[in-house]
């Protein structure tokens, strides 16, 4: 029956439509080298292209934090985790979708 091998994967779905979504926020620094924080951003988070990650810092820098995206809590703190290990650091924060 096709509805029951469907099922479980719409349950999962629905369960994963209900966890928090967290926003990862650049934070603006005037000293990051654009170029670096582009290559990083780039390289870290997926499905960011280099006009977008441009973009991002840009308006960090203007604005003093900007979303990269929205990503499950462990996604949000893997990409803060990788960005702050970069070399010279980039800063990020994670804000909780709904607060």
């Amino acid at each position: 029956d096709m509805d029951e091998t469907h099922d479980p994967i719409s349950r999962r779905d629905e369960e994963f439509e209900e966890a928090p979504m967290f926003k990862l926020m650049l934070l603006g620094d005037d000293s990051y080298d654009p170029a670096h924080v582009v290559e990083r951003m780039c390289a870290v988070v997926e499905d960011m292209d280099e006009d977008q990650a441009a973009t991002v810092l840009q308006q960090a820098n203007q604005e003093g934090k900007a979303m990269c995206g929205k990503y499950p809590f462990e996604v949000a703190e893997l990409y803060k985790e990788q960005l702050i290990r970069s070399d010279p650091m980039i800063f990020s924060d994670l804000e909780e979708e709904n607060k």
